[in-house]
Formats: structure tokens, sequence, C-alpha cells
């Protein structure tokens, strides 16, 4: 886990100081922190709460509307007691590393998908498993507002609906 994370940050180093140069210009890379909510669906929403979570994005700007996006945060949603209060079900801790593609539709109007990994830490579901989020937000000047289905697959599938809310400099 710590080299999928020493790597994902040495990449972002690498973009940072690439593109530095042109940032002050055309402003064609951000970073900046979010926040999202997300609530369980189908056999995960029996067993897990809705939860939250936090992180750092970034995004490069490659042709007219397309522009290549990566994360990195922490997911976290509580377990429920299940079968009549006899099963104690461990929470979700959760650490997403996404990579994908935005394309603009319209001005503020985006869609997005981004596969990547999912590192289960704590006493749920340990490893790494498949991730994969498709989404549809608006994104006003560095204000990035997202609407996004997230599918964790290890052991079964794991989704959720989030919101996600970020700002990017």
């Amino acid at each position: 886990m710590k080299k999928i994370l020493l790597a994902f940050s040495a990449m972002l180093l690498i973009v940072v100081f690439s593109t530095q140069s042109s940032q002050a210009q055309l402003k064609r890379f951000s970073i900046g922190p979010y926040l999202e909510a997300g609530g369980p669906t189908g056999d995960f929403s029996k067993t897990h709460k809705p939860g939250y979570g936090i992180g750092l994005g970034a995004d490069v700007k490659l042709i007219a509307g397309l522009t290549a996006v990566g994360s990195v945060g922490f997911m976290y949603m509580k377990g429920k007691t299940i079968s009549n209060g006899t099963i104690d079900v461990p929470s979700a801790k959760v650490i997403p590393i996404r990579l994908g593609l935005r394309y603009t539709l319209i001005s503020i109007l985006y869609v997005k998908v981004e596969g990547g990994t999912a590192q289960f830490t704590g006493d749920y579901n340990q490893g790494t498993g498949a991730l994969f989020a498709p989404g549809l937000g608006i994104r006003i000047l560095g204000l990035d507002v997202e609407g996004k289905y997230e599918a964790w697959f290890k052991d079964g599938t794991h989704g959720f609906w989030g919101l996600k809310a970020g700002y990017n400099f």
C-alpha cells in the first residue's frame, strides 16, 4: 500500500513541476481538496451506514474539453449490527486511488469516468480491490460539485451513490 501511495505522490509531483511553467499563463493544471458523502447500495447497504470521505484531487487539461483527473482519499462507512443484534459488522475504511478522464459537455457541465484501486484497511475486508466511478458534475471557476456512483470490487461489489464537493487551485 505504501508503494502505491508513494508512486502516486511521485507521479503527482512530476506533473506539478512539469506543468508549473505553463500554469501561470494557461492554467492547465489544478489541485485541491475535496469532501464526499456516500450512501451504500445493494448488499453493501445491508451491512453499512452512509459514510463520508476526504481527499486530494488534481487535473491536467489535455485537449479541448478533455481533462485527465486523479485523486487519492479516505472513505469511512460505519458498520451496522445485523441478524437481530447478534453480528456487528466492522466499519469500512477505504483508501481509493482514482485516475480517469473528464469531458466538458457545455461550459460548466461535465461527465467523468474514473478507475483505480480501493485499499481496504481496518477489520473489514482487508486487501486491495478495483474501483469504477462514473459521474456527472459542474465546475464553476475552482468549485467542483459532482454526483457519482462508485463501486469497489473485492469479494463482491461494494457500491454507493455519492456527492463530492471540492475546490481546485
